[in-house]
């Protein structure tokens, strides 16, 4: 049987949640299953090809839901997860117990690994690692800015690879490692160390970058890394370098998409009052409570830039002054 395997591109929790779910099909329902996987990143248009699902069974880990009837399997713990009330509305219908979706959960990986014990008693107390990196990358449980900057553990290395990294082979490499071995080792592995070191320098560079162009006002830190060459980088730089900033916002070009990120700083000098998911879903993005994002086509940077001064705007109020959090 060969399982199609859709997961979030070029996320940690996304790499993580491949690797789990993988081995939880071989180890709980198919022991002979063969696995291919499909990296998706959120864009401006946002419609599923169905092209996509060519598997026997068709899986999407952290990603928004698709009412394809291809699609056989499904997690994820995003607020915006459905592309449409009507997609909502599908999933609700759905009673085939292989769709689940719990936004109370630091991260899908975590979620995963719930679900296959309480369901299928299944356990793979060998991915404990994982599962433990994955919740506190994607759940942003760091205990300073300092550990999520600096880059001291493997599994904040191994990150910078995984966002970082040209194309998606090297990240379907990485999940087809994680689902067996320690972060540690693969980390160790020849063609990541080759990776990881000018990603490294060029982290660095980004810290400096951010340093230069970033403006804090009223709890808020905007900057614009147009021009920079800069496709992501690591979102607890502003917070490292801009201890008393509550939220950011950013534009940054990418070769398939100009995205605005909106985050707030989990070690804030006074609590996030905004729901970030919720103010990004109003120009079409989504996220979560604490972080979100949006997407336009490659090119509009001014359309970018315009929204994301309206956002810098909202966040400089309290709810109860703007629009409601």
């Amino acid at each position: 049987m060969r399982f199609r395997v859709l997961y979030h591109d070029h996320c940690f929790d996304g790499a993580a949640s491949a690797a789990f779910f993988t081995r939880f099909v071989e180890g709980a329902l198919a022991p002979r299953a063969e696995f291919a996987f499909t990296g998706l990143a959120h864009r401006a248009s946002q419609a599923f090809e169905e092209s996509l699902f060519d598997g026997d069974e068709n899986a999407i880990v952290d990603f928004k839901y698709c009412s394809s009837p291809r699609l056989t399997w499904w997690f994820d713990h995003h607020q915006s997860a459905f592309l449409s009330p009507e997609d909502a509305e599908h999933f609700r219908r759905d009673r085939s117990g292989k769709k689940f979706y719990d936004p109370s959960f630091k991260s899908c990986t975590l979620f995963i690994a719930t679900i296959a014990k309480r369901h299928w008693g299944f356990e793979a107390p060998d991915l404990n690692e994982l599962v433990k990196w994955a919740n506190i990358i994607d759940g942003a449980q760091y205990p300073s800015a300092k550990v999520a900057v600096e880059l001291a553990e493997p599994a904040m290395q191994l990150t910078l690879v995984i966002e970082a990294a040209k194309g998606s082979a090297i990240v379907q490499q990485i999940i087809r490692w994680m689902r067996q071995q320690p972060l540690g080792a693969i980390m160790r592995e020849p063609e990541i160390q080759a990776l990881y070191q000018p990603l490294y320098e060029r982290h660095l560079r980004s810290v400096d970058t951010i340093r230069e162009r970033a403006a804090l006002e009223a709890g808020v830190l905007y900057f614009d890394l147009t021009g920079c060459e800069l496709e992501g980088y690591n979102k607890f730089i502003p917070y490292y370098l801009f201890p008393d900033t509550v939220y950011t916002v950013s534009v940054s070009p990418a070769t398939f998409r100009t995205k605005i990120s909106v985050g707030s700083n989990p070690w804030a000098p006074r609590e996030p009052e905004h729901n970030l998911a919720t103010i990004c879903e109003r120009y079409g993005g989504g996220g979560h409570p604490r972080v979100g994002a949006i997407s336009f086509e490659p090119g509009e940077i001014e359309r970018a830039r315009q929204v994301a001064r309206e956002i810098v705007g909202i966040l400089q109020r309290p709810p109860e002054e703007g629009h409601p959090a």
